[in-house]
């Protein structure tokens, strides 16, 4: 690969949910590999430097929150000033919602950026079907009028490698201990992420009452798939896992399931990270913790309601299984998704799953 002229950093802003995130990740080492420094990454949400701890693909990250006027918060004169300071350094815009593309255009222009810098998702072709991480790719491939493709070399696609994340020494260290600790540390752990962001939003009793949550799986069928998980592998450690919000539902499966091998767990973004590092494998819904899970080549299984595996199925690093369940053609919602095919695709995951802990060095 030839090398660029000059370093430049590159700016990428996405104002989306975790699994958006974790899936920019691939784009993020494009551009790295491509502009020969680290990216700055310009999201929303208190967690979003969470996501991009210890990648050596990121060199700053601000965040902003996803309601309130941008210009009033702490991060956005620091925003304003690497922007300008990164000059001529390429701007990828991966936001297409329609209030939050207008939201960045803004913040551009009271930056007094050259939109001769700027690369928009929102301009791109759609190419049908096309997965998010294949669009994001193309992104990068494209070249800001300000810059000269020969100077800047898109990278061989096999070179680029993600969606991606990393956990750091003394999170494995702090993982292990805790497992220790629990008694789980021989155990094959299994992680069940039965909720999404509408189970621990302020509307989630109300999503469950009219039955209106394309991604809801009856709480009976999440207990039934822990019982046949347990009688087929009786060194297993089923940790049903969700935020604080998600807890009271999660504590409904484990008394439904009646099971000494089944734990309520609820973590933060760092401590999922590690765990999903160091466990057997995952069945989830399609949610960002799924896509997390991938990043970090944990074997996975991946609940849909109406949207399509096509444009959304997780995607691994190092091809680690990622086997999607429901989802159109085949369904609309996830309840019409049955045990048995849930329990089938988790054998097919746990026949291919590695015995060892997939870990990824925090400087690689």
């Amino acid at each position: 690969m030839s090398i660029p002229s000059k370093p430049l950093t590159p700016t990428v802003f996405f104002f989306c949910r975790l699994g958006d995130m974790v899936m920019v990740t691939s784009l993020l080492n494009l551009l790295r590999k491509r502009y020969a420094a680290s990216v700055q990454m310009i999201g929303t949400g208190s967690w979003t430097s969470a996501i991009y701890e210890g990648n050596p693909d990121v060199g700053g990250v601000w965040s902003f929150h996803r309601h309130l006027p941008f210009f009033l918060e702490r991060s956005w004169g620091q925003v304003r000033h690497a922007l300008r300071e990164s000059a001529p350094g390429p701007i990828y815009i991966c936001e297409r919602h329609y209030r939050q593309l207008p939201r960045i255009r803004r913040m551009l222009r009271w930056s007094g950026i050259d939109p001769g810098r700027c690369v928009f998702l929102s301009d791109q072709d759609v190419v049908a079907p096309e997965h998010l991480v294949d669009q994001l790719q193309r992104l990068g491939t494209r070249t800001p009028p300000v810059l000269r493709v020969v100077d800047y070399p898109i990278p061989a696609a096999a070179s680029v490698v993600g969606p991606r994340l990393y956990v750091l020494p003394a999170e494995r260290a702090a993982r292990d201990a805790w497992l220790r600790g629990q008694g789980w540390a021989r155990r094959d752990l299994i992680i069940v992420q039965p909720g999404n962001h509408r189970s621990m939003g302020p509307r989630r009793d109300r999503w469950r009452r009219l039955n209106t949550d394309d991604k809801w799986w009856p709480l009976e069928r999440w207990a039934a798939l822990l019982e046949r998980i347990h009688s087929h592998n009786h060194n297993a450690q089923l940790l049903l896992r969700g935020s604080a919000q998600e807890v009271p539902m999660l504590e409904e499966i484990r008394a439904a399931a009646g099971l000494t091998r089944v734990a309520v767990v609820s973590t933060d973004l760092r401590r999922l990270f590690a765990l999903c590092e160091s466990a057997h494998s995952m069945i989830s819904v399609d949610t960002g913790p799924a896509h997390a899970a991938a990043a970090l080549s944990l074997p996975l299984v991946v609940l849909y309601g109406s949207e399509s595996p096509r444009f959304w199925l997780p995607r691994s690093p190092h091809g680690s299984p990622v086997v999607s369940v429901g989802g159109p053609p085949m369904s609309s919602r996830a309840d019409q998704v049955s045990v048995e095919e849930m329990f089938t695709a988790w054998l097919d995951v746990a026949a291919r799953a590695t015995p060892e802990p997939r870990r990824m060095s925090a400087t690689a």
